[in-house]
């Protein structure tokens, strides 16, 4: 049924406009980190983290009206269920912790001081070079794997694919300017390893179809594995988004930018296993013939 669907609409021309889109992604996602750059949260630009409870909640506004009187030098706000409160201030306002300026909350709202903590900016160097390395070596190590298991131009294809999830994901940070912490970090991982599995599936069932036939036109090879795999990648996005998107709308404002950029990742890896993973190699030259030279069968034969 998914097969007779998708047959009604040409995919070629699908693929082909999907990759376009992907290279205005990209320059769009380079204007926005050199213009914007991205809003690195105290996890890595050093700073003070203070959790507060109020008993009798106020509004967000109020608070917001609260603490413009009391930090006058900056301060960031996120809100988890209705009395949790998570304040954020740059190093500058370090003091601020032995100032007390919680006990200046109207007393109506009974506020409890839960925990109050500073990050040093060496600490937030440390964990943003450390952040950093992890991503870097996670793109390496998917790049060695993927060069032992594809032909070079689908390989290729999929490590580009996996810069350009990473490198969108950054700029709508950028753009929206979202605080960039450690959870978004973990997100990013979690982002280069799912679009990762969904090239592989896609990239398994071009080959098969390659090394079945060089007879057929290369485009027809590849709309086939796609159509082969459209239902296993809507069917697995599709529950995986629904999963994020509760976390997204229930969790609170401590993961929403978690949320977000996990939410996002889905959608672009997607997006780009299509747009670059199953459309590139034809562009970098890959033809039939080439895994009828290379590829050897199980009993060890070449074809």
């Amino acid at each position: 049924m998914m097969k007779a669907w998708i047959n009604r609409f040409s995919l070629t021309a699908l693929r082909q406009g999907a990759l376009n889109l992907s290279v205005v992604l990209v320059l769009a996602s380079v204007v926005g980190l050199v213009t914007k750059g991205i809003n690195f949260g105290v996890d890595f630009t050093g700073g003070v983290v203070t959790e507060l409870a109020t008993h009798y909640p106020p509004e967000q506004e109020q608070m917001a009206e609260q603490l413009d009187l009391l930090l006058v030098d900056g301060y960031s706000m996120s809100r988890s269920g209705a009395n949790h409160w998570i304040v954020r201030q740059g190093l500058e306002m370090s003091e601020a912790v032995t100032a007390n300026w919680h006990s200046q909350l109207p007393d109506a709202w009974q506020v409890e001081l839960l925990g109050s903590s500073i990050i040093g900016p060496q600490v937030g160097s440390e964990l943003f070079e450390m952040g950093g390395l992890a991503i870097f070596a996670s793109l390496l190590a998917m790049m060695i794997y993927l060069s032992f298991r594809f032909e070079w131009r689908l390989a290729l294809a999929s490590v580009i694919a996996l810069f350009h999830d990473v490198l969108l994901v950054l700029g709508l940070f950028a753009w929206l300017q979202i605080e960039f912490d450690l959870t978004v970090m973990a997100a990013v991982l979690a982002v280069i390893g799912y679009s990762l599995n969904d090239s592989i599936v896609i990239g398994d069932r071009i080959r098969e179809y390659l090394r079945a036939s060089s007879k057929i036109e290369l485009d027809t090879q590849i709309n086939r594995a796609l159509a082969s795999t459209m239902t296993r990648t809507l069917v697995t996005s599709g529950t995986t988004l629904l999963t994020v998107a509760c976390i997204w709308l229930l969790a609170g404002a401590p993961l929403q930018a978690f949320a977000i950029a996990l939410f996002s990742g889905i959608v672009i890896g997607t997006f780009s296993s299509v747009g670059i993973g199953a459309t590139l190699p034809k562009v970098l030259g890959l033809q039939a013939s080439d895994y009828q030279l290379i590829e050897p069968t199980r009993n060890g034969r070449v074809g």
